[in-house]
């Protein structure tokens, strides 16, 4: 019998279920029962809202109630989440977001997806900092910090004073559905009448995507293929501009239709100026699609040299880039295959079972 964890997935019941944090909380749960260690888990869900779906698994449930779901959330949870420690009794809390217990009568683990409202974006992130500002500063209490890059433990350590000694760096990784797909191509014709070859832009048009970047990227790229579409999939989010024009808008989209965007696109272009992973890139390079990036943050280490990293801010070099990917694919189509199967959910899942032991280990 391992250690008696419960792992927090109440991030499946809200607006974080379609984000990064609900991506890794749905692979992880999945990893971690493909290893076998699903009937040492009991997973938290808040008891007042739907339970998500979940796979099967020998694994408990445990329910939790909080007043807040906002922005006061994190200060009800340091105070609130002790009693609820207490009562459910694990050997290991494993939270996966930065709302933290004030103290926890067992081992603490927290995975720490970024720190980007104090490594970026200066009075631009203010209400961002606010929100998570407790949960940075009880994130050096955690026995055990899981940064998802190393760029990320960098920030747990220059922004957060965690002790280096704590921090495990334990990659995230894609979906399995996330593979180049056939008949991608006209199932994309059928269902936005796209034309395979287009540039792709995944997730919000947040300002740290620098949308403007991506226009200008794509002006560039299309000085060699006047024709180019710029494709923008997912829900452009609340700081995104009024407009961006003459791109195609196709909102969010399920992962199987974003599987097939990936294998017909002709590049994936990210301006992102800071990522704590960078999941689109990963999940471009499974489906066998080019990647073009600004070299910053975490993008070096997932992208690595299986795609085209130019310097941070530089949009005409992006947009250079793209168009080159574009005009000769099978460059980097394989490397990105190959690098993208060095990552995933049973290796995540693997590593994070270590930190568990690992940390049980030395307390005991």
């Amino acid at each position: 019998m391992g250690p008696l964890v419960l792992l927090d997935l109440r991030p499946l019941q809200g607006p974080s279920a379609a984000r990064g944090v609900g991506t890794y909380a749905a692979g992880l749960l999945g990893g971690l029962i493909s290893a076998g260690f699903d009937s040492n888990l009991t997973l938290l869900l808040d008891a007042d809202l739907p339970e998500p779906p979940l796979p099967g698994g020998d694994y408990r449930l445990a329910g939790s109630r909080r007043r807040y779901h906002g922005q006061l959330s994190a200060y009800e949870e340091a105070v609130a989440l002790g009693a609820d420690l207490q009562r459910i009794g694990p050997d290991v809390y494993h939270a996966i977001d930065l709302r933290l217990p004030g103290r926890s009568p067992c081992a603490l683990v927290v995975t720490l997806h970024d720190l980007i409202p104090w490594a970026w974006g200066g009075s631009r992130m203010r209400g961002e900092r606010f929100r998570f500002w407790l949960g940075k500063r009880l994130l050096k209490r955690a026995n055990a910090v899981l940064a998802v890059s190393q760029a990320t433990a960098g920030d747990a350590v220059r922004h957060a004073n965690v002790d280096p000694r704590r921090i495990r760096v334990v990659p995230e990784a894609a979906d399995p559905v996330f593979e180049p797909r056939p008949g991608a191509a006209q199932r994309v014709r059928d269902r936005w009448r796209l034309e395979p070859g287009y540039l792709l832009f995944v997730g919000a048009l947040d300002a740290r995507k620098d949308p403007a970047g991506l226009l200008r990227a794509w002006t560039v790229a299309k000085g060699a293929r006047p024709q180019l579409p710029l494709v923008i999939a997912g829900a452009p989010g609340r700081q995104a501009p009024p407009a961006m024009p003459g791109a195609t808008m196709l909102g969010r989209v399920d992962n199987l239709e974003l599987a097939d965007l990936y294998t017909a696109a002709g590049c994936l272009v990210f301006p992102s100026r800071y990522e704590g992973f960078g999941l689109p890139c990963l999940e471009a390079m499974a489906c066998g699609c080019p990647v073009a990036a600004y070299r910053n943050s975490s993008l070096p280490e997932v992208v690595a040299e299986a795609g085209e990293l130019v310097a941070d801010g530089d949009a005409e070099a992006l947009g250079r880039a793209a168009s080159e990917l574009i005009a000769d694919p099978e460059r980097v189509r394989r490397a990105g295959l190959e690098r993208a199967n060095l990552f995933s959910w049973p290796k995540t899942a693997r590593l994070t079972i270590d930190a568990y032991e690992s940390l049980l280990g030395k307390r005991g």
